[in-house]
């Protein structure tokens, strides 16, 4: 399974129209979009694929939300637009999953690991179901996590012609990774100007 990470950094666009474009095309082409519950809870987004005709038909994969608490609101906004939408948790709550299912939710509940979804469990459930490429849009949490456990092949980055500040939330939260021989290495294979940003495409290789 090839597991694609991009991340979008809060409810503002930071990048511009092209590179935008550029994430639909990616999304177009991914069997799953996934996200997590605190994006959901923070942004409310939509996950679908928007792209003018000319550029091919515009297919939604699915979009997965992963939800180990059941916070899914039955009113959230990718529930109410086109493509099918799966919330994978850990817990069993019969009257909250009907309000999600008949919102337009599809649930499934895998066990917990040390009060998390395994996310390692996750995409094996993921790749039963016959879907060979994730494509990740999530918070730094979410994105980390996957990261650190392995579960990522390849990085999209979009770098923006702006500069933020130390308290600016980072790609990934990453925990513990503090000398040189701890780092997660990368090999880039590609580099290219698109609009006024920079989109780096880089494979994730092992751990010095």
């Amino acid at each position: 399974m090839n597991r694609r990470a991009g991340m979008c950094i809060g409810s503002s666009w930071i990048s511009g129209e092209p590179a935008r474009r550029d994430v639909h095309r990616l999304r177009a082409r991914s069997a799953a979009i996934m996200t997590g519950i605190d994006t959901v809870l923070a942004d409310d987004p939509s996950l679908t694929v928007r792209l003018d005709e000319a550029e091919g038909p515009c297919r939604n994969p699915l979009r997965v939300v992963l939800d180990s608490g059941l916070r899914m609101p039955a009113d959230a906004r990718l529930l109410g637009l086109p493509g099918e939408t799966l919330v994978i948790t850990g817990v069993t709550d019969p009257g909250k999953q009907a309000r999600l299912q008949q919102a337009g939710a599809s649930i499934k509940v895998l066990p917990l690991k040390e009060g998390r979804l395994d996310l390692a469990a996750v995409l094996q459930y993921l790749g039963g179901m016959e879907i060979n490429e994730v494509h990740l849009e999530a918070g730094a949490t979410l994105c980390g996590a996957l990261l650190e456990a392995g579960l990522v092949d390849q990085l999209v980055i979009y770098m923006a012609p702006h500069l933020m500040g130390a308290a600016a939330r980072g790609l990934f939260v990453l925990p513990g990774l503090e000398h040189m021989q701890q780092r997660i290495g990368l090999s880039i294979t590609d580099i290219r100007a698109i609009g006024d940003d920079w989109r780096i495409d880089a494979r994730v290789t092992a751990s010095a």
